[in-house]
C-alpha cells in the first residue's frame, strides 16, 4: 500500500467549500489539477464520475461516502488493485477550514504509481486547496482583498513522513 497526505488551512465558509468540492462538472474551470471532469447524477454515494487530471490517464470512480459539508470518498479501479481517496474539511477558529485528502494506492502497479506519480499527485493537492480557497471566495462575492492567504494554502502545513528510509513529504509506503 502507497498512501499520500496533504493538509492545509484555507479561509472560506465550509458550506460554501463543500459546494465547490463537490461540483465536479465545473472543476475543471477552477482546478489545476483537473483537464475534464463530470459526474452522472447528484453528489451522493454510489454516483458514478469520470475524470482526466493533467499529465495523467483518464479514469472512471466512485463515491463511496458523502456527508456534507465534512467529508467525501472516491475510488477507482487499477489494474489488480485500487486507488481510494478520502477529502475532510474541519471549521477551525477565525473562519478558517482545515483540508485533508489522503490518497491509498494498492497493487501490483504501486512502485510505478509511486515514481511517475506520486510526488506530482501531492504538489497537485496543495495546489488544489488554493484553488479552492479562491473559488469559494469568487462565488461567496468576496473581493480580492478580503482573502488573505488564498494562494498561500498548505504552506508548510503537511508533514514529511519516512518511506523506505526516505523523506518523502507526506508520502508513506507499507508492505
Amino acid at each position: 500500500m502507497y498512501q499520500i497526505t496533504a493538509e492545509a488551512e484555507v479561509r472560506g465558509d465550509i458550506a460554501v467549500l463543500w459546494t465547490v468540492a463537490t461540483d465536479v462538472d465545473n472543476r475543471p474551470s477552477w482546478d489545476p489539477h483537473e483537464q475534464e471532469a463530470r459526474l452522472d447524477g447528484p453528489f451522493e454515494a454510489g454516483a458514478v464520475g469520470w475524470s482526466k487530471p493533467n499529465g495523467g490517464p483518464a479514469t472512471e470512480w466512485t463515491v463511496t461516502e458523502a456527508e456534507a459539508p465534512h467529508r467525501f470518498g472516491s475510488e477507482c479501479a487499477l489494474p489488480g488493485g485500487r486507488i481510494r481517496g478520502l477529502n475532510t474539511f474541519e471549521v477551525l477558529p477565525g473562519g478558517r477550514v482545515r483540508c485533508v485528502k489522503t490518497v491509498w494506492v494498492t497493487g501490483p502497479l504501486v512502485p510505478l504509481f509511486r515514481l511517475h506519480f506520486g510526488r506530482r499527485m501531492r504538489r497537485d493537492m496543495l495546489l488544489t486547496f488554493a484553488a479552492l480557497e479562491a473559488e469559494a471566495a469568487r462565488r461567496a462575492g468576496r473581493a480580492g482583498g478580503e482573502q488573505a492567504g488564498a494562494g498561500q494554502a498548505g504552506a508548510g502545513q503537511a508533514g514529511a513522513e519516512q518511506v523506505d528510509g526516505d523523506q518523502a513529504g507526506g508520502e508513506r509506503a507499507a508492505a
